[in-house]
């Protein structure tokens, strides 16, 4: 094959394609860079030998492209861009450094080593990487549409349903008793019977997965003997990781295997939520690995200050420019493969207040941004669930409840209240209120429901539930960054213990302080999250960034079952009563001035312990904490068939809750479980706390 013999073929679609041009098959490339002065196909035989450099013959608005003829799936490919060496300006290109296809489907070759690969800052690398690069493989794209669209469809699940379930392909399954050996620890784990069993078990409706796109390690952390156990560095964008499959080394089957997990929890009535790490990519900062964007056209790929710094809102040494149109499309190609050619159902985004991030506004979060305006009105993307992480680490980033309608966000508000109500620090009952009623103060004032905010207690970014109540402080030590790394603020207790205990007074309050956070969480109205292992009892032994601790740090401990029952019961409260997941937001009743008793009518009212309503004074007490409210909204908003009560005493003591008039029954009390679905007569109700219960009280008609 000779230069001669590639084609203009067209710019699109991006990457390879099998196709007919002219009348001829073949494959087409399309690669965008809009200051390279030349790009070469190179093209490489199974032994990984470069075979035929093609320089691409065409350039359209900024898109390389070519097709060979006769060129046939299987075939490996690398790239390689000439330009000008100016990181003042921006510009490293090195024709030396064979580069990834940002939209290659399959990878050949190992890519555990790549982030030690470095270019030169003076003066570009002279020496070739080739050896060292994975090569693209062209694969037959309208098979994999062809096998996405035939994955069992989600059955349709409304919004106010919602209990999503977060979890790490890996570590989910690692240690599980019961899930065959060869199924721990990927992807046909997760969707194993013992899996699906647990799942309904717990009420679950969503899995949201950790990072399962391709990716690779920092340096640094391969310098320290460890790995990125939770694949927040992305390289491949259209690839499911090989590493969470039962055969890893044939990619055709790891495709299909990822196919097949998706298609299996469908048919058990569970969406599949990818992770996705759209702000910057694998390449790092300036000192890191030149694989794909940074070859092709950094100037463009990245957003840089006037003097070709990266500007780092992610604190991963890059950005990814959103500000630029093709990388826009970059993202929404990514985004569209995954929902057509593997069925998935949504997206929770990374620091997506990067993704936000304007050129035309200084960098300045624009809910408005192209990225957020493209996924609104696109006909595949703005069908799927749509969740954000609302903040990155730069200035300005904190953007929670500023994303547009179709988003649902992460509310760190609700974690941070919850947590300090419970664990004895200073809060006030209105600050939790507000938090249980759907945080009105982040989404009301742009037309969103209380289900727009995704409530949590913990993530995988922090302690555990088990950590959280045994642990004041971090203990990172085993990360190798001498305990700096990770969160130093995080309203956590011990119950006079720092660790493991065997104190039965220590042991009670922690159980009681995990029972109050859990019904906190799927009482409250909005979306619960539910982290992977909390109701397990799960801890990480006080290390509340796992990143790095593909071990029995960052792995599940199936060996306690405590809290199941509890997670189970609490979901089945919010499927049987409106009143938790009421899909609008609460008006209150006027007739429940402080100082009177409860009324009926309306939608909620709040009372004291004393069973009179809440005063300015009550709602701003930081010390005498004790709440109840009643709930009266059935579903859709039609009047109700049951009056809900729920009673929340976070101290450490007996309180008498006077209850309206009527009878009354328990349907949960995380005081005393044994209690539950017991009459409760009109007069009070003795609850021990810390603790949260709820009584269900008929409606007349």
């Amino acid at each position: 094959m000779t230069a001669g013999a590639c084609m203009r073929g067209q710019p699109w679609p991006m990457g390879a394609t099998p196709m007919a041009w002219q009348g001829r098959p073949g494959v087409n490339l399309a690669v965008f860079s809009r200051h390279a002065t030349a790009v070469h196909w190179c093209l490489f035989d199974a032994a990984g030998h470069e075979t035929h450099r093609v320089p691409l013959p065409a350039c359209t608005d900024g898109i390389w492209h070519g097709f060979l003829p006769d060129m046939e799936v299987g075939q490996l490919y690398g790239l390689r861009a000439e330009g000008p060496w100016q990181p003042a300006a921006g510009h490293r290109f090195n024709a030396a450094r064979l580069l990834i296809d940002p939209y290659a489907r399959e990878l050949v070759g190992s890519a555990a080593s790549l982030s030690t690969e470095v270019d030169g800052q003076a003066h570009p690398d002279p020496h070739d990487n080739a050896a060292r690069i994975p090569k693209a493989r062209v694969i037959d794209l309208q098979r994999e549409l062809a096998a996405g669209a035939a994955v069992p469809p989600a059955p349709p699940i409304l919004r106010e349903h919602l209990v999503i379930y977060e979890a790490h392909v890996k570590g989910l399954t690692r240690l599980h008793p019961h899930v065959p050996e060869h199924m721990r620890g990927n992807y046909t784990g997760l969707a194993s019977a013992p899996m699906l069993a647990h799942y309904k078990r717990l009420g679950i409706t969503t899995l949201c997965l950790l990072p399962v796109y391709q990716h690779i390690e920092e340096k640094h952390l391969l310098d320290l003997g460890l790995v990125n156990y939770w694949g927040y560095n992305t390289l491949g964008f259209f690839i499911p990781d090989p590493r969470y499959a039962t055969d890893a080394a044939n990619p055709q089957a790891v495709r299909d295997e990822f196919r097949a997990m998706v298609g299996e929890l469908h048919v058990n009535g569970i969406e599949v939520v990818l992770d996705v790490v759209y702000n910057h990519t694998a390449e790092g900062g300036a000192g890191g690995p030149t694989l794909s964007w940074r070859g092709l056209d950094n100037a463009s790929s990245y957003a840089l200050d006037r003097e070709g710094n990266y500007l780092n809102f992610t604190g991963c040494g890059n950005s990814v420019n959103m500000g630029e149109a093709r990388m826009v499309r970059f993202v929404m190609d990514s985004l569209r493969w995954w929902v057509q050619a593997f069925g998935v159902d949504g997206f929770r985004f990374d620091l997506a207040a990067t993704l936000g991030r304007d050129p035309a506004l200084n960098h300045h979060f624009n809910a408005g941004s192209a990225l957020l305006t493209a996924i609104a009105q696109d006909p595949v993307l703005s069908r799927v669930r749509l969740i954000a992480e609302p903040w990155d680490v730069a200035p300005g980033g904190y953007q929670v409840g500023a994303f547009p309608l179709c988003w649902q966000e992460w509310n760190d508000r609700f974690r941070d209240t919850a947590r300090m109500y419970w664990l004895e620090h200073e809060c006030t009952p209105g600050q939790l209120a507000r938090r249980m009623t759907g945080s009105d103060d982040l989404f009301a004032d742009d037309g969103r429901s209380p289900l727009a905010s995704i409530n949590m207690i913990t993530a995988h970014d922090g302690f555990t539930l088990a950590d959280l109540t045994a642990y004041r402080y971090r203990h990172n030590q085993a990360n190798g960054e001498g305990n700096r790394d990770g969160h130093d603020h995080n309203h956590s207790a011990n119950g006079g213990v720092e660790g493991p205990s065997h104190d039965p007074l220590v042991l009670r309050k922690r159980t009681a302080w995990r029972r109050a956070l859990l019904a906190t969480l799927f009482l409250a109205q909005g979306t619960p999250q539910l982290l992977a292992g909390d109701e397990l009892g799960n801890s990480q032994q006080g290390n509340n960034n796992a990143y790095c601790q593909d071990n029995a740090i960052g792995w599940v401990d199936w060996r306690d079952l405590e809290f199941v029952s509890l997670v189970s019961d609490l979901t089945a409260l919010r499927r049987q009563y409106p009143a938790f997941r009421h899909p609008r937001w609460f008006r209150g009743h006027p007739f429940h001035e402080p100082g009177h008793p409860f009324t009926p009518g309306g939608d909620i009212a709040w009372l004291r312990p004393d069973g009179v309503a809440m005063s300015d004074a009550d709602w701003d007490d930081p010390w005498d904490r004790s709440f109840a409210y009643v709930i009266e909204v059935g579903e859709g908003g039609a009047p109700a068939t049951e009056r809900v009560m729920v009673l929340m005493h976070p101290a450490h003591s007996t309180l008498p809750f006077v209850l309206p008039e009527g009878t009354w029954r328990a349907a949960l009390d995380t005081s005393a479980p044994q209690r539950a679905v017991q009459q409760a007569p009109g007069g009070s109700y003795e609850l021990a706390g810390p603790a949260v219960c709820v009584l269900v009280q008929d409606v007349e008609p």
